[in-house]
């Protein structure tokens, strides 16, 4: 990971809410396009050694992303996210639920909101996610932050490359 660029992670437990900002030395409309282009989001989103795969996506407002996280051994994990609001390279927001491989989804859910913002060549991505349970939360929590955090330093090498293509 570059160390100079921005990484935090904080969680306040009392609100339900997961707060993290990541800044990428790349430029916005490349950044943009890796968290709502299914052929990028594949590239990056799933720790090692796992790996995502989009069955569909619509990212539009009402429209919904449907994809799985796959183990080596090829388990599947599903999940659902419907977006509910898209500001072009600024902002989208989604509601995000585990489900099964019929697209039933597995509640609670949670709410993110993610907001992007470009200085000097370098994205900042700042990312809230407000959860309905406490409990989800908590059982979550661990495996949550190291695999996120695995997800991002993926997407920094991944624009990295394209970066450089």
């Amino acid at each position: 990971m570059n160390n100079d660029l921005l990484f935090d992670f904080n969680v306040d437990k009392t609100a339900k809410t997961i707060f993290i900002t990541r800044e990428f030395n790349a430029g916005l409309s490349l950044v943009w396009d890796a968290f709502t282009k299914p052929e990028l989001l594949d590239q990056w989103g799933a720790p090692a050694p796992m790996r995502a795969k989009t069955k569909y996506m619509d990212f539009k407002v009402g429209g919904q992303r449907f994809y799985a996280m796959i183990s080596p051994d090829g388990q599947e994990r599903w999940a659902i996210q419907r977006y509910t609001s898209i500001t072009p390279k600024t902002n989208f927001k989604m509601y995000n639920s585990f489900a099964d491989k019929d697209e039933n989804p597995e509640l609670p859910g949670s709410e993110w909101d993610y907001i992007f913002s470009e200085q000097n060549g370098r994205t900042k991505v700042n990312i809230t996610i407000f959860n309905e349970s406490f409990e989800r939360m908590e059982k979550l929590l661990e495996g949550f932050t190291i695999g996120f955090t695995m997800t991002l330093e993926n997407l920094e090498n991944l624009l990295t490359t394209l970066s450089q293509k």
